[in-house]
Order: structure tokens, then C-alpha cells, then sequence
């Protein structure tokens, strides 16, 4: 009797697992259910207020938080901060009612690497997930303009200074492309080159301006002048 063939090894996709935080119960409870009927996402806990995130990060260690910037006994922009040092893995996406000035910049300097309103469709929550998940930044249009505005940027092209003086002009392309929110599959197609090469570029960036993440790199551009409004979502 012929040996029977070994059936192929189904691949098992692991599911980002995610926490989310938000002092509005029906809210965060609804967004729950909604954003676990998700492919590939899960929701592994959800808090009340910015004490019981910092907790559930440290114990649980999510890939994602999602967190509201205004939350009781402890502010989002605080627990963000506590949480990258508890949970320095766990990518961070504020998604708040507000767009204001004061919470765009303080949230992305704290450690966040998205910043999107509730007025957001699940979709686009959703591929913000994905995209911090692989490392990229996510900024809302209107986040955007105030991050901008709040670093005094201008919508002219700056020369480079200091750091960005030593970054290549492929380099530079790369920057601004990740600053849109490309993925590096995005960004390897609009640029003709490989997925490797832009990652590649990446850390060349991320050594030159010293900074440990993108999105670092990113307000870093902005600060300087050398990415621009032009260059935004």
C-alpha cells in the first residue's frame, strides 16, 4: 500500500494583539467588538483610565495600545509615557475627540507613533493598527496640519541643517514618503527599489539623526523644516 503524502502545514498568522483605553464605557466597549471582527486583529483587554492601561501594559505586553488622550486618574499623554517604559514594544495610536495643538505634538514626543480622531472610520483604525504594528507613522490630516503648525513649519522646502545634512537624497525620499504614512512596500513601489533597500534606508536614517523610531525621525524633519506640509497626509 503507497505511504500516504504528509498534508501541507497550514501557515498560522498570529493576530496583533491589542489594548484599548477609553474613560467613555459604550464607546470603547463598541470599538471592542467592532475592531476584533477584524482579520488578523484581537483585542486582548480593555481599561477605563490611564492608571489601569499603564497596569494592563506592563502585565500583558499588547504589540498595539490604543489610548484616549484625555482619561481620569492618570492623562493619556502620561500613560503613554509610563507604558513605552513598561512596555517599550507596544506601538502606541492616540485616538482622541480633540485635535488640539497641545495634545498633537505632546502625545507623538511621549512615544506615540499614530494620532487619530474618533471621527475615523473602523478601516482606517484598523490599517493605523497595522501600519504602527509594522513600524510606521499614522498621522491624520488634520493631526498633521496642527503637528505643523505647532513646530512652526511652512509648506516651502526647506534647505537641510544639522543631521539632515548628512542623510542622501534617496534617504530623504524614503523620509518624507514614511512621513505620508507609506509602508515600505508602498514606498519600495513608488521608489522602484526593494522592500530591504528602504528598510536599509531606514536604519542608515535612524543612525545618522539619532533616534530610535521613525516616528522620531519624522518630528525631527519637522522641527528642522526639511519635511514639510507638502509632504504630509
Amino acid at each position: 500500500m503507497p505511504a500516504t503524502k504528509p498534508s501541507p502545514k497550514r501557515e498560522i498568522k498570529e493576530k496583533i494583539r491589542i489594548l484599548l483605553a477609553d474613560d467613555h464605557r459604550a464607546f470603547r466597549e463598541g470599538l471592542s467588538r467592532i475592531l476584533g471582527e477584524e482579520d488578523g486583529l484581537e483585542i486582548i483587554a480593555v481599561a477605563g483610565d490611564g492608571e489601569e492601561a499603564v497596569r494592563l501594559a506592563s502585565e500583558l505586553q499588547p504589540d498595539v495600545a490604543i489610548v484616549d488622550v484625555a482619561m481620569p486618574a492618570l492623562s493619556g499623554i502620561e500613560a503613554i509615557k509610563q507604558m513605552k517604559v513598561k512596555s517599550p514594544e507596544t506601538a502606541i495610536i492616540v485616538l482622541s475627540a480633540y485635535d488640539y495643538e497641545s495634545y498633537v505634538l505632546p502625545s507623538m514626543e511621549a512615544g506615540a507613533s499614530a494620532y487619530l480622531l474618533k471621527t475615523a472610520g473602523i478601516r482606517e483604525i484598523a490599517s493605523a493598527v497595522r501600519a504602527v504594528h509594522d513600524g510606521q507613522t499614522v498621522l491624520g490630516p488634520t493631526a498633521s496640519r496642527r503637528l505643523l503648525s505647532r513646530l512652526g513649519g511652512s509648506t516651502g522646502e526647506a534647505a537641510p541643517s544639522g543631521a539632515f545634512r548628512h542623510l542622501h537624497h534617496r534617504e530623504m525620499e524614503v523620509l518624507r514618503l514614511g512621513a505620508r504614512g507609506l509602508s515600505n512596500r508602498e514606498i519600495a513601489a513608488r521608489l522602484f527599489i526593494g522592500e530591504r533597500t528602504v528598510q536599509t534606508h531606514f536604519r542608515n536614517i535612524l543612525r545618522k539623526l539619532d533616534v530610535s523610531s521613525r516616528t522620531e525621525a519624522v518630528l525631527r524633519g519637522l522641527r528642522e523644516g526639511w519635511i514639510t506640509l507638502d509632504d504630509l497626509p
